[in-house]
């Protein structure tokens, strides 16, 4: 009997994992959604695979999101205040093209990916662009958290 507890005291032990994911310090993470009518012109760019658009809406995200359409009616949605520092007046990114960039900085991020693109070597730890959920239905892009 105690080798039986012993053996599931051991297999759930084993089971936990401390490899979770590091969340961002400078980024908080706020609950919304936001649904884009792709008919309308403002988001009608994104009815074409590689465009993207920022959206500033209050309630969008903390500082507004950047959407892309990846191909295939799939897209993706990332926030659009620079992950490497607390927001402050230089921390909105600007898009360019596929890219979004950091003005304080110049740090640049894929907007296909969310990964930094011009990472400094220097040892200290960066973060890549925080990513929201979207889903497409009929010509309706919503984009959540």
């Amino acid at each position: 009997m105690t080798r039986i507890f012993g053996i599931i005291v051991l297999l759930i032990l084993s089971s936990c994992s401390n490899d979770g994911t590091i969340r961002n310090p400078f980024l908080q993470e706020i609950g919304f959604r936001f649904d884009m009518n792709l008919n309308l012109p403002l988001y009608s760019p994104l009815t074409n695979t590689g465009n993207a658009v920022f959206v500033g809406a209050e309630g969008a995200g903390l500082a507004g999101f950047f959407a892309i359409n990846t191909g295939f009616n799939t897209f993706r949605a990332f926030e659009a205040s620079c992950p490497n520092h607390a927001p402050n007046d230089c921390s909105l990114m600007v898009l360019n093209g596929q890219t979004a960039t950091c003005s304080c900085e110049d740090y640049e991020y894929s907007l296909f990916t969310g990964q930094m693109l011009n990472r400094p070597d220097d040892g200290n730890r960066y973060y890549d662009m925080l990513e929201y959920r979207t889903s497409f239905g009929g010509s309706i892009l919503s984009v959540s958290n």
